[in-house]
């Protein structure tokens, strides 16, 4: 696809990419706050099912993102990048983007497999597991889940390091494009 013209992604993809990084935030802390409450608490239940559906809401968002990024296009970085920072570009975006879908989808599976519900926030209604309980797979797909996590600390850091360089090293609108 090639590059449009205009200074800045549309308004959509921008309001979607702030709204990605503060559920993004939201789901850190809810995961790494619940230790404040002791296991079995109904704080501690808040908490995880906060991180389930903050998660949840990353995944059908990312559809709409990816919808409006192929609707969209992205604009052109000005000056243009050369070919190896391009395709770092390009590799980051696809490794943030597989985040958004494959972290919902482990953790889904992980508390399914783990025999949890998962509820509708302000409902009694339990969402079906789609996976037999498994003890076994579920300590698996939960220490899957927390260490790609615990990676994307970085790359997050980095994906925010990287627009920070172009800013102020640079000197580029790569980071003026999403404001």
């Amino acid at each position: 696809m090639n590059a449009i013209t205009r200074p800045r992604y549309t308004p959509v993809l921008r309001r979607l990419h702030w709204l990605t990084a503060i559920l993004i935030v939201l789901a850190y802390v809810l995961i790494e706050q619940r230790g404040i409450f002791p296991r079995g608490s109904g704080g501690r239940v808040a908490m995880m099912q906060g991180h389930f559906w903050v998660g949840i809401s990353i995944f059908l968002l990312v559809w709409v993102r990816l919808a409006a990024r192929v609707r969209g296009g992205a604009p052109a970085i000005t000056p243009p990048l050369d070919k190896i920072t391009g395709m770092a570009s390009k590799l980051m975006h696809l490794v943030l983007y597989a985040f958004f879908i494959v972290m919902p989808l482990l953790g889904l599976a992980t508390v399914w497999t783990d025999g949890k519900e998962i509820m509708i926030p302000f409902t009694s209604i339990v969402l079906p597991a789609l996976l037999p309980e498994n003890e076994e797979l579920a300590h698996q797909l939960e220490d899957l889940h927390g260490t790609i996590g615990e990676v994307f600390y970085w790359v997050i850091g980095a994906h925010v390091l990287a627009a920070l360089w172009h800013h102020f090293g640079r000197h580029d609108d790569t980071l003026k494009r999403m404001l």
